[in-house]
C-alpha cells in the first residue's frame, strides 16, 4: 500500500530513545518501506534522531551496513576519559563517524525529503528544545549527548543534553510539525527490571588518574563480561544506565498517556544492553518482527483513515 494514494493525511514516525537499542529504528524503517508506508515527517529523540537523521538524508543503508559490522572491540574504541572529566565517548571519532555514515556536515534540515525533527533538553530549565531547521548534525548531536557520557552542548547560550531525559518518544513533535497519523516507537516497554548487567570488579588503584581509568573500564567492562556473583552490587554506570532506563520508562508512559500515537510499535529489546552497540543484527530484525506482528493493525487504521 502507499501512504500517499491512500489518503492525503501526513503520516509521521516519532522515533524514541534507548541507546543501542536504537538500531531496531532500523528494521521498523525498512519493513514499514517494504509495506508502501514512507512517513512524511520524521522525529527522533536521542538514538532515534540519529537513525532519523540517516533516512531523512538518504544513509540509511549506509549506516546499516556499517552498524552490522560493528564489533565489541570497535565499540568500546567509542569510550574514552575525556582531559577535563566531562564525558566517557571519544566525541572527534564519534563526529566522524555522523559524518560518514549518518549525514554531511552541509546538509540542512531544511533540504531534507521527509520534514525532520529532533528533540534536545536544556539543562538549566530542563525544557525540550526542538530542532527543526538549521544543520543536521548539530540537531543530532543534541539529541544524543546522554549526561555522563557525553559533554552538554552549546547552542544559542543554551546547555543541551540528551532528549530522552524530557520526550523519550517524540509524538508531540509529530503532531506539531503537522502529522495527521503518527506511528511511534518506544524502545522501553520491557526493560525495567529484566537487564541489569554486572560488572567486574577490579583492583583499585591510587589518585584520580587512575580512579577515573577504573570507571571507564567498569564502563566498557559490560561490553566483554558477566560477573557470576549474584550478590554483588551493579556497577557505577550499570546503576547510572538502570536508572536511565526507569526515567525514560516512566516519562514515556505519562507522555504517552496525554498524547498517544494512533499506532505504537514496541519492540522487544530487554536482551540488549544500553551500550551494547555491537548486537544490531539482532536489533534490526526484532525491528522487523515488531512491524510485523503490528501489520493488521497499521492496515486497519490506513483502510479506515
Amino acid at each position: 500500500m502507499s501512504t500517499r494514494t491512500t489518503s492525503n493525511l501526513k503520516i509521521g514516525l516519532a522515533l524514541g530513545s534507548g541507546s543501542s537499542r536504537g538500531w531496531a529504528h532500523i528494521g521498523i524503517i525498512n519493513a514499514l518501506a517494504e509495506q508502501g508506508i514512507r512517513p512524511d515527517i520524521v522525529c527522533g529523540t536521542s538514538v532515534g534522531a540519529l537513525v532519523g537523521a540517516a533516512h531523512a538524508a538518504g544513509n540509511l543503508d549506509k549506516l546499516e551496513e556499517w552498524v552490522r559490522t560493528l564489533t565489541r572491540l570497535e565499540t568500546a574504541s567509542f569510550f574514552e576519559l575525556t582531559p577535563a572529566f566531562t564525558g566517557f565517548v571519544n566525541t572527534s571519532r564519534l563526529r566522524k563517524f555522523l559524518e560518514r555514515h549518518v549525514a554531511g556536515k552541509d546538509i540542512r534540515i531544511e533540504d531534507l525529503g521527509p520534514q525532520y525533527g529532533s528533540v534536545a533538553t536544556d539543562l538549566e530549565s530542563g525544557r525540550e528544545i526542538w530542532f527543526t531547521k538549521g544543520p543536521l548534525l548539530e540537531a543530532v548531536w543534541a539529541s544524543i549527548s546522554l549526561p555522563g557520557l557525553f559533554p552538554a552542548i552549546r547552542h544559542e547560550n543554551r546547555w543541551l543534553v540528551d532528549g530522552g531525559l524530557v520526550n523519550p518518544v517524540p509524538v508531540s513533535v509529530c503532531r506539531a510539525m503537522g502529522a495527521d497519523v503518527v506511528i511511534a516507537v518506544n524502545l522501553n516497554g520491557d526493560i525495567v527490571g529484566k537487564h541489569l548487567v554486572k560488572t567486574p570488579k577490579e583492583k583499585k588503584k591510587n589518585g584520580v588518574a587512575e580512579a577515573f581509568t577504573n570507571l571507564v573500564k567498569e564502563y566498557t567492562g559490560s561490553l566483554f563480561f558477566d560477573s557470576e556473583e549474584e550478590d554483588d552490587p551493579p556497577g557505577l554506570f550499570d546503576a547510572i544506565a538502570g536508572s536511565v532506563n526507569i526515567a525514560q520508562e516512566r516519562i514515556t508512559r505519562s507522555r504517552l498517556a496525554g498524547d498517544p500515537p494512533e499506532i505504537l510499535l514496541a519492540p522487544k529489546l530487554s536482551h540488549i544492553g544500553l551500550l551494547e552497540f555491537f548486537r544490531a543484527e539482532e536489533a534490526i530484525a526484532e525491528g522487523g518482527k515488531c512491524v510485523e506482528r503490528a501489520l493488521p493493525e497499521i492496515e486497519h487504521l490506513l483502510r479506515r483513515l
